[in-house]
């Protein structure tokens, strides 16, 4: 099934399943901007539309319907996606807008929900960018394809850390937060120099490595 074909017979699922403001919400809302995103970003990576759900009606604060972009709910996972134009949420946004949906999104993440918001310039021009943040944003979500090594796994875990801490990792990092020795430390950060994913950060004059940055790309591999 093409993408076209496929987005046709997924708003027509969601047309007939509903009735009343829901289904008129879902004629009127979902237009370029939603459609963008499927088609630049959400098919390349998953290539079908699987527990999403365009125009997703939830209460804010007030009680009052609010119509999320699009929603991803597989299992007991919640997770709203906003495709935010600069005009409507940037230049044209009054304070009174501004709080409001500030309020919302906290609300939201409050009762469960992972409000994530992507550009729509991004979406348009960088739509790569925005599938490498997707893919990180579903990965929490979902359990590996195959079984992964302990080794593997504390590679991740470093490189977590680093991208964690927004500054170059030491030794020290990772010996407190495995609870291991100083020459383990040093051997993992090493190790991970020796596959290109961190680089040394020299000291003084290069004779003296102490801090490891990450390599660019490197958050790539948390997915």
């Amino acid at each position: 099934m093409t993408l076209k074909e496929a987005h046709a017979a997924f708003i027509r699922h969601h047309l007939e399943s509903r009735a009343g403001e829901r289904r008129s919400r879902l004629e009127r809302g979902h237009q370029h901007a939603e459609s963008l995103f499927l088609k630049n970003v959400w098919w390349p990576l998953r290539g079908n539309f699987e527990d999403l759900h365009p125009e997703y009606e939830v209460l804010d604060w007030r009680g009052r319907s609010y119509f999320a972009d699009l929603a991803w709910l597989p299992d007991n996972v919640k997770v709203l996606f906003e495709i935010k134009g600069f005009a409507s949420h940037v230049r044209d946004m009054d304070r009174h807008k501004y709080c409001s949906e500030l309020n919302r999104e906290t609300f939201l993440h409050a009762m469960g929900y992972s409000v994530i918001s992507f550009a729509y310039d991004d979406i348009e021009q960088r739509p790569d960018l925005c599938i490498a943040l997707l893919r990180m944003v579903l990965s929490r979500y979902q359990t590996s394809r195959g079984p992964i090594s302990r080794v593997l796994l504390a590679e991740k875990e470093i490189i977590l850390l680093a991208a964690q801490l927004a500054q170059p990792i030491r030794p020290k990092d990772v010996e407190l937060h495995f609870e291991i020795d100083h020459k383990t430390a040093v051997q993992m950060l090493q190790k991970l120099c020796t596959k290109g994913w961190l680089l040394p950060s020299l000291r003084g004059k290069g004779e003296r490595v102490v801090r490891y940055e990450l390599a660019p790309g490197m958050l790539n591999f948390l997915v």
